[in-house]
């Protein structure tokens, strides 16, 4: 039996208004599914239309301007609903998927879909779980010492992976995935003496455990940040006031 890294695998990222998971939106979301390494990903992408303005600061990351998706993208419910069930799916077959900064970008998700379907991700999911490998909790992990920045060109670095740079019109968000993919990949072959007897539902919960000590490690370090928040992949919902 292949090692996780070196059999199917997905990645999921998106494109949004900002970098607040409660009020932010998702402007682009793309999903690249790869049933063993070298081949080419089924690539399933998304724009949506929010409904508000783009900052400035958020087409700086992504190239989506409010005009572009006002043209092209879609109503964001049925995309939402849409994103939802494709990550459904991967959970239903057993497949990982790959997420960079789980928290931010599961969260996010969910965030849309009580707002636009009166359903959260879970709800979507079912009895199926959904087995996350997150870039960034497993490189802080396994190079706990190594010294400078950890976002994905620095872990494209590390691990020796070309970013993809496909031009694939949803901005940057399908490339990310698509380079995402290919660190998980890469992270899982370079640790494989720690990682490769591991099945993903393993992996997931582990990972649930070091991002929790991680948290509490920048706020020693960092105690003005703000509460540690040790929820991983997904923050719980914040009650209504």
């Amino acid at each position: 039996m292949p090692s996780w890294y070196d059999g199917p695998l997905a990645a999921f990222g998106v494109g949004t208004t900002g970098d607040d998971p409660e009020t932010d939106r998702v402007v682009a979301a793309a999903l690249a599914v790869q049933e063993t390494p070298g081949a080419s990903p089924a690539l399933t992408r998304w724009l949506i239309s929010p409904g508000v303005e783009i900052p400035e600061a958020a087409t700086a990351a992504h190239g989506l301007t409010t005009g572009h998706l006002a043209r092209r993208g879609r109503w964001p419910a049925p995309a939402v609903d849409e994103i939802a069930r494709a990550l459904a799916a991967q959970a239903a077959s057993g497949r990982p998927v790959a997420v960079l900064d789980a928290p931010f970008t599961l969260t996010l998700l969910d965030r849309e879909a009580t707002r636009h379907r009166a359903t959260s991700l879970t709800g979507y999911l079912g009895s199926h779980p959904l087995y996350v490998l997150d870039p960034l909790v497993l490189d802080t992990h396994l190079d706990r010492y190594r010294k400078g920045a950890r976002a994905l060109p620095d872990l494209c670095a590390q691990y020796d992976v070309k970013p993809s740079d496909g031009g694939h019109g949803t901005g940057r968000t399908a490339d990310e995935a698509l380079t995402v993919l290919e660190v998980v990949r890469a992270l899982g072959r370079r640790h494989a003496a720690r990682l490769a007897r591991l099945h993903p539902d393993e992996l997931h919960t582990l990972q649930t455990t070091w991002f929790a000590s991680q948290a509490r490690d920048r706020q020693t370090w960092f105690p003005r940040g703000g509460a540690a928040d040790g929820q991983w992949p997904m923050r719980p919902a914040v009650p209504e006031k």
